[in-house]
This record gives C-alpha cells, sequence and structure tokens, in this order.
C-alpha cells in the first residue's frame, strides 16, 4: 500500500487477521481495512463481529482503535451499528475512547444523516465531558452536525470557555468559532451614556436611571460599551491564546476580539497579528489582510510598526498591495521622521521595473497628500519631479 501496489486482491486474507491477540498486526488490518472497505463493502462486513468484540476488550488503546475504524469503514448499512458504538463510547472510563466517540460522530453522520437526532443526543453529552481534548473534539463535531443547535451549549458554556486554553489548535479554532457566533446571539451589545459632573469627573450613568442631582451634571454624548460578565469572562480567557505558535489561532482570536470585544481587547491582538509578518509568505499574507482590517478603525495603533510594513523586493504582488494599503493608511498618524521614510520608500518603488508596482506607488503618493495636507505639497514635488522620466508607465 505505501508504495501505491495494488493490494486488493489480498483482502480476504488480511481481514482474517483482524482478530490476531496481536496490537500491531491489528493496527495494521485497520489500516488495510480503512482504504479498501469501499471496495469490498460484503467482505468488510464479515470484519463488523470482530471489531464490535474488540469495542469491549480490556485495552482503552484497541477500544479507541476499534471505534476509529468501525466508523471509518464507509459502508452505509452499518450505520446503526456505529450509531451504538458511540453510545457505548459514551460511557467509557477512558477519555481517549470517549474522545473517538465524539470523532466518531461527525463520520456516522456523513454516512447516514439519519442518524442526525440521536448523535445530537450525543453530542449533548460529550460537550460537557471534563476532559479538554474531548469537549474539544466534541465541539468540531458539532459545527459538522448541528451547528444552529446553539441550545446545547448553555449549559456547557462556561466550562468550555476554561477548557479551551488546553485544547489542541484544530478544536481551539473550532471553539472560537462557536463561542464567537454563540456570544453574538446570546450577548446582545449594550451600551451606557457617560455623563459628566460639573467639576470636571466623569460618572457612568445607565441609559434608564433617573438621577435626581441632575442639575450638577452634564452630558457629554459618549457612549461606552458595558460587557456582560460572561462574555468578559471569555476574552479573558482566549488572551493567552495570542501567544500561540499558530497562526490560525492567533487570528480567531483576533477575529473574536473585533467581533465581540472593546477597542482595549483589540489593541492587545495588534503586537501578535504583526508579529506574524515574520512567517512565511502565504502566512503573512492572511496577516496582512487581518492588520488591514483592524488598522481601517484602529490606525493610530499600528504606527509604532511601520517598519514592517516597508516593501520588499522579494515580496509577491498580493502581499506588497496590502503593505502600500497599510502605509497609506497609517501615514496621517506618523510623525515627521515616518512619513519622511514612507515617502522616500514609494519614491524607491515608482521608479521600479515592475509596472503593477511603480502604478500603485505613484498612486499611494498621491493618496499620502489627500490624508496630510501638510505632506501634499512635498508629495507634489516628488511626483513632479519624475514627470520627466523616461519611463512611459511612470
Amino acid at each position: 500500500m505505501y508504495r501505491s501496489l495494488p493490494t486488493l486482491t489480498f483482502f480476504s486474507s488480511v481481514v482474517k487477521n483482524v482478530a490476531s491477540p496481536n496490537i500491531e498486526i491489528k493496527k495494521l488490518v485497520y489500516i488495510y481495512l480503512l482504504a479498501h472497505a469501499e471496495s469490498e463493502p460484503d467482505l468488510a462486513l464479515l470484519s463488523i463481529n470482530t471489531i464490535q468484540k474488540s469495542l469491549s476488550d480490556q485495552s482503552p488503546t484497541v477500544r479507541a482503535l476499534a471505534l476509529k475504524t468501525m466508523s471509518g469503514i464507509r459502508v452505509p448499512v452499518i450505520s446503526q451499528i456505529v450509531s451504538l458504538a458511540i453510545k457505548k463510547g459514551l460511557a467509557d472510563m477512558s477519555p481517549h475512547v470517549r474522545k473517538a466517540a465524539a470523532l466518531a460522530v461527525p463520520k456516522c453522520y456523513r454516512l447516514d444523516p439519519g442518524t442526525r437526532n440521536q448523535l445530537i443526543e450525543y453530542l449533548a453529552v460529550l460537550l460537557g465531558d471534563r476532559q479538554y481534548f474531548v469537549a474539544g473534539a466534541a465541539v468540531t463535531a458539532f459545527l459538522e452536525v448541528c451547528p444552529e443547535r446553539l441550545d446545547l451549549v448553555h449549559p456547557h458554556y462556561r466550562g468550555l470557555v476554561k477548557k479551551v486554553v488546553d485544547m489542541d489548535e484544530w478544536s481551539q479554532l473550532a471553539t472560537l468559532r462557536l463561542m464567537t457566533v454563540y456570544a453574538r446571539k446570546c450577548f446582545p451589545r449594550r451600551t451606557r451614556r457617560v455623563a459628566k459632573k460639573s467639576n470636571g469627573s466623569t460618572t457612568t450613568k445607565g441609559f434608564y436611571d433617573d438621577d435626581g442631582d441632575e442639575g450638577e451634571q452634564e452630558e457629554t454624548g459618549e457612549v461606552e460599551q458595558v460587557l456582560d460578565p460572561d462574555l468578559e469572562m471569555l476574552l479573558k480567557n482566549i488572551k493567552p491564546l495570542l501567544q500561540s505558535r499558530n497562526s490560525a489561532v492567533v487570528v480567531a482570536v483576533t477575529r473574536c476580539y473585533i467581533n465581540l470585544g472593546t477597542q482595549e481587547y483589540i489593541s492587545l491582538s495588534i503586537g501578535p497579528l504583526t508579529a506574524l509578518l515574520r512567517g512565511p509568505q502565504d502566512i503573512q499574507h492572511m496577516a496582512l489582510f487581518n492588520i488591514v482590517s483592524v488598522c481601517l478603525t484602529q490606525p493610530e495603533a499600528f504606527v509604532k510598526y511601520a517598519s514592517h510594513f516597508l516593501v520588499h523586493s522579494t515580496d509577491p504582488p498580493q502581499v506588497w498591495e496590502l503593505k502600500l494599503e497599510l502605509l497609506t493608511l497609517i501615514f496621517p498618524h506618523c510623525d515627521a521622521y515616518l512619513k519622511s521614510l514612507i515617502l522616500n520608500e514609494l519614491e524607491h518603488f515608482s521608479q521600479g521595473s515592475d509596472k503593477e508596482l511603480v502604478r500603485e506607488a505613484v498612486r499611494a503618493i498621491g493618496r499620502c497628500a489627500q490624508s496630510d495636507a501638510r505632506t501634499s505639497a512635498r508629495c507634489l514635488r516628488l511626483l513632479l519631479k519624475q514627470i520627466t522620466s523616461l519611463d512611459g508607465n511612470l
């Protein structure tokens, strides 16, 4: 199989070894079964009884393997047997078997969508599991089988929020996605108006508060967001994930903060997001997209990272386009030195050989002139100086 040679002819001989007491041989037979069961469904069914017996084996490794194999044999006839095997796995003492049961749920659903109601009952139990890696697998399964059933999450919300830091990266991504949807539906945005006292200090005043000493207070019209305690718990608990080695997790936390958090939380994600620019080109591209979306609302926070957005000669078009976008967004908020640096960079690239980059660099100089009137004279001189260039495109 490893050499991609045809091995289907040995099916009946290999499957006979499914009852072998040697766990290494059992693993090899299971791998072979998963690869070829669809081509030989009738012969594969003969091994089901033996695999079912392995579900009661003394070793949790064998039980988990048997459950994984049974759910992976894509023969629709056995969907009910798989469903019962998952039910048995729910009550298993070993968390590894319970995790295998959680991972088997979406496979069983794909095999036979008719088992959905049974599987939803199993997920309701698995989401509340005390082991973080079981709960993480259950969230992944939940998003595939019944993402609209947010009522199943209500009793387990706080438990999942506490476990998210310990989960593996795939489960963290699934949990962050679920929590973002859940929080937006279940914790509506609430705001309160800030009133200013006549002595200059501020007091916070609810929308419907009737205070007797209104004569001493004056409305400033400022409105601040009030976070639900459960929502705040989520935002605080996912903060350590900004240090994750996985770029997707960092981006997922940032997305969560943008959708649910206040400006204070969004500011926390700016540094880790910018750090992703040290990664390979595909990660840089994805990070830049997210940096631009945050920068549109908070450009001044990115000024100190301006040097990270300077265009490199090795950057592909999709990366330098986003970098030029960022430079023009932060330009009005920079000090004189940084503005000069950005304009020098843009001038340099406007004299390059890449036609698209030249065009975008000139356009960026124009945007800088529009966004900050004090530098417009310099931008105009810079562009007029290049009118005499022999490069027709420029």
